[in-house]
């Protein structure tokens, strides 16, 4: 039994490898060329978590010169949801656009791009808890811009 589960499992290596299939994040995909982007973002906190999870998602490699830059331009709209008795908001809606533009290190027409994504958070009455929750807020923000991001790049760089 054993011997027939093994010989099944090699057979069903051999048909995958031969059918040409090569992992979107692998060595030889489109995954290679992300970590030699440069990113560059808005000099102010949410544009510093943004720059670092874009490196993050890129896996970027500091040693390797560049082959991309990443310029970005984020905006950030708060907007107050339901109302106390006191007619003070309970919770916020974070609503961030990040407009991306990928140019070649060697020239030629950049990739460009737009994302928007939106986060909710409570409000506290505190006020260290009221910016700890709004950080938190930009947080959770900057790393789905950066999930989204990655992603229309990939889509983007397999296409050329």
């Amino acid at each position: 039994m054993r011997r027939a589960l093994a010989l099944i499992a090699v057979a069903g290596s051999a048909l995958l490898s031969g059918c040409g299939f090569t992992p979107l994040y692998g060595e030889t995909g489109v995954g290679a060329g992300l970590s030699r982007i440069a990113v560059t973002t808005p000099d102010n906190r949410l544009g510093y978590r943004l720059r670092e999870q874009l490196e993050d998602a890129f896996g970027r490699d500091g040693s390797a010169q560049p082959l991309y830059r990443l310029t970005t331009e984020v905006t950030q709209e708060r907007r107050p949801l339901g109302r106390r008795i006191d007619d003070t908001a309970s919770r916020y809606e974070l609503t961030v656009k990040a407009d991306w533009t990928l140019t070649s290190a060697s020239g030629g027409e950049p990739i460009k791009g737009s994302q928007t994504t939106t986060t909710t958070y409570a409000a506290a009455d505190q006020p260290y808890a009221a910016i700890a929750a709004q950080q938190d807020g930009e947080d959770r923000a900057a790393a789905d811009l950066a999930r989204l991001i990655r992603l229309d790049m990939m889509r983007a760089l397999a296409g050329q």
